[in-house]
């Protein structure tokens, strides 16, 4: 038995990774909606606003890297900690400046994450610990938990984009004068989940006690995981949400505050759908509810990009958004589950990793695209990649499915 199990128990510690990765979407929420307006209002066009994206990709593939190969030094605690620190750091640098200079060097240090989805190390390390701490049994049911909390926060965030302008421009945060709220609110919550961490170090039991390991068993299937994961998360750098609100804003004409509506909804709609992935799971089996709930998604994806009018843009958007995070918690439970458990926490960041690198490679590939065209070119090439990735996953790993 592991020290979480024996003193705060399982749902202790669930509750303190739920309740921070639902704060920090709330503030990824904000931000994502936000982010191409501040940067339009900066004098940056959709070409910069793929790069910058890109450029915070990459920054979360290092830190992935560093906590794949050095994790007797990056331990999950440690890098949660850390990364809370630069989340701060990186948001009250981002209100004051507008030199590409200093933006770019603090988006690849800084766990800055206006794709929306979560790719940066935050989420392996609160992966590790939940997963540490409770039984198989009740893995699936939490990681569900964890997936709402992220989309609820999201959804949260993004609501937020039309108060929050309207309460910056009222106290006097003009983006063109070189601060914005959005960013520094973000400080704020980094500040907050930093104490969490700290909080959660310090009490007897909170921290996952398995010496940390490099992948020795499980590298096989680790490293074709990995791969395949990849080839997702390409197809998603090309649809995160600051690529939508972008997309909204060229395409359709929206203002901030209708782009944030539209996220917002989006965002519910996955947050109501994830508490369902267990159910499924159990059912149909992991893989199964990876593929069978992620391709249509991706299929309303496509079509989104090819709607004649704004409502169809919307309405398929809404509609691809109850059904995109289904997969999510069974990929999670998935991947714990075919590794042992000392190597969970290697797993996790070395499944993210490519993620992260793939994920950095096409959003300056959408942002010349949107600057090129009004056309839903994004959507339509991140919904097909998502597809060819859900037809592999059901080839090379449907004889490993379980349902738990």
């Amino acid at each position: 038995m592991n020290r979480s199990e024996s003193s705060d128990g399982p749902s202790e510690v669930a509750r303190t990774f739920i309740a921070t990765r639902t704060a920090r979407a709330i503030a990824d929420g904000l931000l994502a909606a936000t982010f191409a307006s501040l940067l339009r209002a900066r004098g940056f066009d959709e070409r910069t606003l793929g790069w910058l994206v890109s450029a915070t990709l990459l920054g979360s593939a290092a830190m992935l890297l560093g906590v794949t190969y050095w994790p007797q030094v990056l331990t999950p605690h440690r890098v949660l900690v850390l990364l809370g620190c630069l989340m701060t750091a990186t948001g009250i640098a981002f209100a004051f400046t507008a030199a590409l200079v200093v933006l770019v060097p603090l988006a690849i240090v800084g766990p800055l994450n206006p794709s929306g989805g979560d790719v940066s190390a935050f989420l392996p390390a609160e992966q590790a610990l939940i997963a540490d701490a409770t039984s198989d049994t009740s893995r699936s049911a939490l990681f569900a938990k964890y997936a709402f909390g992220g989309s609820v926060g999201a959804a949260i965030g993004s609501l937020a984009t039309g108060p929050t302008a309207s309460l910056g421009r009222h106290l006097g945060f003009a983006a063109t004068q070189g601060g914005a709220l959005a960013p520094l609110l973000y400080a704020t919550v980094g500040l907050a989940v930093t104490f969490a961490y700290v909080r959660a170090g310090s009490r007897r039991g909170a921290v996952v006690t398995s010496t940390p390991t490099r992948l020795t068993d499980s590298k096989k299937v680790v490293s074709e995981l990995a791969a395949v994961f990849a080839l997702d998360s390409a197809g998603g750098g090309f649809v995160g949400n600051a690529m939508i609100a972008a997309w909204l804003a060229r395409r359709f004409d929206f203002a901030l505050g209708q782009i944030g509506l539209v996220l917002a909804l989006a965002s519910t709609a996955s947050a109501a759908s994830a508490l369902f992935a267990p159910r499924l799971s159990r059912r149909f089996g992991l893989v199964e509810t990876m593929v069978f709930t992620h391709l249509p998604a991706n299929a309303l994806l496509i079509a989104a990009g090819l709607a004649p009018s704004a409502p169809w843009a919307v309405t398929l958007l809404v509609a691809r958004a109850l059904l995109s995070q289904l997969d999510v918690p069974a990929r999670q439970t998935f991947v714990m589950s075919v590794v042992p458990p000392v190597e969970r926490g290697a797993a996790a960041a070395f499944t993210n990793l490519p993620r992260s690198l793939a994920a950095a490679s096409t959003p300056p590939i959408a942002g010349w695209l949107l600057h090129r065209s009004t056309f839903g070119w994004p959507l339509i090439l991140g919904g097909s990649l998502k597809a060819i990735y859900d037809v592999v996953v059901l080839i090379r790993f449907r004889r490993l499915s379980t349902r738990v």
